[in-house]
């Protein structure tokens, strides 16, 4: 201390101000006194010796001591000025919390934003593609078989088993009250009707959009981060030619099939129940299936199948592409493309029911 000035001198940097802090807090002025800082003799500040000298004078304040820093070295001052600015006394910790009508508003904000997203994306997506669909020649079949393979081939274990236990809960849920009435043979109808229209495409909507869809959004959302995708502009290939088209006419051609492959699987799991528990013979089911069966029911439900490939397909690829940051953007949009195709394909299926009750198919 010299006069009314307060020299600093040497190393202000974190690991040498144990000692400088305590003898800081041992200073004390009159109500009135104005001091001025010179660090013109302090070798190096740091954050932390800029915050010990901010903190200095907010301390004098509270005694009425003005502290001048205007003869500071203009490295030193702007520091300083940038400790006091995020070192605010009262400034918010957190964030205050928000009303439900903001909450709202914000959410529906973000769906409206996320809808924009999406349209803009499946229109450059059928810009890209229609031209290559009227020039097959152009199609990388090869990875469209790829495809074919991994969302089909490989998911005929998990599906299967998934849609034999459907068959068997829908059949011993519904042959129990069936069996009071002496109508056990209905229990045929009740399962081809249940398992070809409704449950055999929804369920394996829903599976695809887990197992699938979610691969799809991690898969673009990480060559997002990698910087992958724009490499390929580079070269002068199109993300969509390579990522997104192959991947909706591999599903488009492999959901129908799946489907067909639960509508099997679930009936012969409905006709193991059928046999055991309420007396059905084998051959009786079999007979009984050509009349319970009727062609709409079965084509109502393979023709769902690619509108729900597209679906998924559309939500996977828009999430994979609109990953931008870090990794934790690619879990987050991995969440959302399977929340979001299973919610759209439950509407779709919502929206089929309505209008093929409505043409009596």
């Amino acid at each position: 201390m010299d006069g009314t000035r307060l020299v600093c001198r040497g190393d202000w940097s974190a690991p040498q101000l144990a000692m400088v802090e305590r003898r800081l807090q041992r200073l004390s002025g009159r109500a009135g006194d104005n001091w001025q800082l010179d660090t013109s003799g302090v070798s190096q500040l740091d954050s932390a010796g800029a915050f010990l000298l901010d903190r200095l004078k907010r301390d004098l304040e509270k005694q009425q001591v003005s502290l001048s820093m205007e003869a500071l070295p203009s490295r030193h001052r702007a520091l300083i000025d940038l400790i006091a600015e995020t070192a605010q006394p009262g400034a918010a910790v957190g964030t205050a919390r928000k009303g439900p009508l903001v909450r709202l508003g914000e959410s529906t904000t973000e769906i409206g934003s996320q809808a924009a997203g999406y349209l803009d994306f499946v229109g450059r997506f059928a810009l890209d593609s229609l031209p290559r669909l009227l020039t097959p020649h152009r199609i990388r079949w090869k990875q469209v078989v790829g495809e074919i393979e991994h969302a089909g081939v490989n998911a005929i274990p998990i599906l299967g088993l998934l849609a034999f236990l459907t068959g068997v809960v829908i059949a011993y849920q519904g042959g129990t009250p069936l069996e009071q009435y002496g109508a056990n043979i209905l229990l045929v109808d009740l399962l081809a009707i249940t398992m070809l229209r409704e449950m055999a495409p929804l369920m394996t909507a829903i599976i695809v959009a887990g197992r699938t869809g979610s691969a799809y959004a991690a898969q673009i959302g990480t060559m997002r981060i990698t910087e992958e995708v724009d490499a390929l502009r580079v070269i002068g290939l199109t993300p969509y030619e390579i990522l997104a088209l192959p991947k909706m006419l591999g599903l488009l051609v492999a959901m129908p099939l799946l489907t067909l492959f639960a509508d099997l699987m679930g009936m012969l799991g409905g006709m193991v129940v059928a046999n055991t528990m309420f007396g059905i013979g084998y051959d009786d089911f079999l007979r009984r299936i050509p009349e319970a069966i009727y062609p709409s029911s079965f084509w109502v439900g393979i023709i769902k199948a690619p509108v729900f490939a597209a679906i998924i397909v559309s939500i996977s690829c828009y999430h994979g592409f609109a990953v931008q940051g870090s990794t934790e953007s690619v879990g987050r949009a991995t969440t959302r493309s399977v929340v979001q195709s299973i919610f759209l394909v439950i509407v779709a299926d919502a929206i089929f029911s309505v209008v093929f009750n409505i043409v009596n198919l």
